[in-house]
């Protein structure tokens, strides 16, 4: 019993780094999605800012510079969008070891519950098995004494 405790133990230290495993990759697809809010809303307020400035009139080198540098905003989205998805599959494996860790460790405390109503029983059968010893030698010597 005392070796699956230590199964049991080392089951739940291995279930608790891949929960902690899962919560960082959480927090880096957070992270990453932030970076892309924040890239699209710099594109945004930059596209306005364009705006504003082309009512008066623009040469063309200057309105090229400015679609040059959104295509690369655009682009710098695409790619931050790319990063988003590749964070987002590793913290869905993240997810799956732990959720196969949690099985692991759920099947270990099972078989040690079952060990014990099974140390319990067979207890029980044996103080049942010694009281009826005891109340059968009681009445042989009632009865034969």
């Amino acid at each position: 019993m005392k070796q699956l405790e230590l199964v049991a133990k080392f089951e739940r230290d291995k279930e608790q780094t891949a929960a902690q495993q899962f919560r960082l990759a959480q927090q880096q697809v957070a992270q990453q999605r932030q970076k892309l809010s924040s890239l699209q809303q710099y594109r945004l307020d930059y596209l306005k800012q364009i705006q504003a400035n082309g009512k008066g009139g623009v040469g063309a080198k200057v309105y090229h510079q400015h679609l040059n540098f959104v295509g690369k905003l655009e682009k710098a989205c695409q790619q931050q969008m790319n990063v988003i998805s590749q964070t987002t599959l590793a913290a869905d494996q993240r997810k799956r070891a732990w959720l196969e860790q949690q099985k692991r460790r759920k099947a270990v405390e099972m078989l040690i519950e079952k060990k014990a109503e099974e140390a319990q029983k067979r207890a029980q059968r044996e103080e049942q098995h010694m009281m009826d010893e005891f109340a059968a030698q009681k009445y042989f010597r009632q009865r034969f004494t």
